[in-house]
């Protein structure tokens, strides 16, 4: 074989996975299949029978990042953001139960957000989108065609912005920040099911796996916040990427950079603290004042602290849908603090066989 034929079968056996058009992000058909506890589904089924009159509260313009308690537009936002989870729970009901009272409120929910809601590309802001388009994922194909058609432009914008302000080299682009960014643009990005939309997100991912993570474990943001709850709150967007690549067949979760940092490593180091191993002060010696501004402000848990480990089952959920070897320290957490993981990530680990 030629050079030529060599380049052209190594550019075959390297080349990425390409993402057909599968018009979802994570949550796919058979998401809801396998057994859900009774008492889960009960609860959530309650919950959508309490909300499915209510009307949604979409606003053009969603800001409490930087803002302090009591000013006008953050109570505002705050209000309008309680529409996030109710609007989940809503497309939860519906794929368990397939009554369409469920459906239909999902439906206006989303429609109404979709003609309010003017894009402001600030990922602290829009980072509870990601529940909008999980329960975009359980809805699309039973919801009209104008309103698919509206959801589907809706959501190519937000993958569209956010990789484009990426490339655009935005403020933060090194912390946490960056991570919601890459959550919102892949989780959308899967959803138009546009392959080079899709690349330009993988090659994002990649990019903040060298930028934001050490080889150590530790991150960028735990040095500058002096904070797990700032790793916990960078390496959850990371994951929900991951589990959108893995969704459409892609392991995005072995990805090391050059220097050796990857998210495996990153979890491994968290994991010391979660299990007890050691223990931290959070935001003693942040180097950021705003930290201070809202401890002052009365908000405690920005004051130093020391971490509590409820902060890590979100975290460490996700991560046992990514590798089983997370998912005893998730079970451990569960059990000492009482919290549960979100409805949604028990029903998927429901619905399919075990990560390895």
């Amino acid at each position: 074989m030629g050079t030529k034929g060599l380049a052209v079968l190594a550019a075959a056996l390297f080349a990425p996975v390409v993402a057909k058009a599968a018009d979802f992000a994570i949550l796919g058909s058979g998401f809801g299949k396998g057994p859900v506890a009774p008492a889960l589904r009960e609860a959530i089924i309650a919950r959508a029978l309490e909300t499915v009159d209510r009307p949604p509260g979409a606003i053009p313009r969603l800001h409490t990042e930087g803002t302090l308690p009591g000013k006008g537009i953050r109570e505002i936002s705050i209000k309008a953001k309680q529409d996030q989870p109710i609007v989940l729970n809503l497309a939860l009901a519906w794929r368990l139960t397939g009554d369409r009272r469920f459906l239909d409120a999902t439906g206006r929910y989303l429609e109404a957000w979709a003609d309010v809601y003017q894009m402001s590309f600030n990922p602290i802001d829009e980072t509870g989108f990601d529940t909008l388009i999980l329960a975009y994922d359980l809805t699309r194909h039973d919801l009209t065609a104008p309103t698919r058609a509206k959801l589907d432009a809706f959501w190519r914008k937000m993958a569209v912005g956010y990789l484009d302000a990426m490339d655009a080299g935005p403020r933060n682009a090194e912390t946490n920040w960056q991570s919601h960014r890459i959550k919102l643009a892949t989780l959308t990005a899967y959803q138009t099911g546009d392959a080079a939309v899709i690349a330009r997100a993988r090659q994002a991912f990649r990019k903040q796996i060298g930028v934001n993570l050490n080889a150590d474990g530790s991150t960028y943001d735990f040095h500058e916040r002096d904070a797990l709850h700032y790793v916990t709150y960078n390496l959850d967007p990371l994951m929900m990427a991951v589990l959108a690549a893995q969704a459409h067949g892609e392991d995005w979760l072995s990805w090391k950079s050059d220097k050796g940092a990857s998210l495996p490593k990153s979890l491994d180091w968290l994991a010391a603290y979660a299990r007890g191993d050691k223990t931290h002060i959070e935001f003693a010696n942040s180097k950021i004042q705003f930290d201070r501004d809202r401890a002052a402000s009365g908000q405690k848990e920005y004051a130093p602290h020391p971490w509590d480990v409820a902060n890590a089952v979100g975290t460490y959920s996700l991560a046992s849908l990514l590798d089983e070897r997370f998912l005893s320290l998730r079970d451990d957490l569960v059990k000492r603090t009482g919290k549960r993981p979100q409805a949604w990530i028990e029903i998927l680990r429901a619905s399919r066989a075990p990560a390895k």
